[in-house]
């Protein structure tokens, strides 16, 4: 399996997942729980109008975390948004109550991924792996 794909199956397994950014400094964190594996890179999503998609554009070092059973996911790198009809049409297809609920209201989804980007799987008390994505 690809490193892409470990961080997606980790992802996919803990379901839902804090997506951490910074403003002036202080660390922002929410849940997130959408994520897409295409061509072997993981894209995350969230709506132009919230201020994460504003933190995340002015300053791209971010980070994922997710817990599963006793291990977790630290996966951190710059955000980089992406705008590609194709992989827009993937994410309709996968959630398309809210990209009706987006099109109701004018809204518009913005699509990102990680640059750069260092990951670790960890145990309680020991590296289990760590990669570059």
């Amino acid at each position: 399996m690809t490193n892409a794909g470990k961080i997606h199956e980790f992802l996919n397994n803990a379901k839902v997942f804090s997506f951490l950014t910074s403003v002036d400094g202080q660390p922002k964190g929410r849940p997130f729980g959408f994520q897409i594996l295409v061509d072997d890179v993981v894209y995350f999503g969230c709506g132009t109008f919230k201020s994460v998609f504003r933190q995340l554009t002015e300053n791209p070092k971010v980070e994922v975390l997710a817990v599963c059973g006793n291990e977790f996911l630290r996966y951190d790198g710059n955000a980089k948004v992406v705008r590609d009809e194709a992989l827009t049409a993937k994410v309709r297809e996968i959630m398309p109550d809210i990209m009706a609920l987006y099109d109701k209201n004018g809204w518009e989804m913005g699509i990102f991924r990680l640059e750069n980007g260092h990951a670790e799987i960890r145990g309680l008390f020991d590296v289990i792996e760590e990669f570059d994505v």
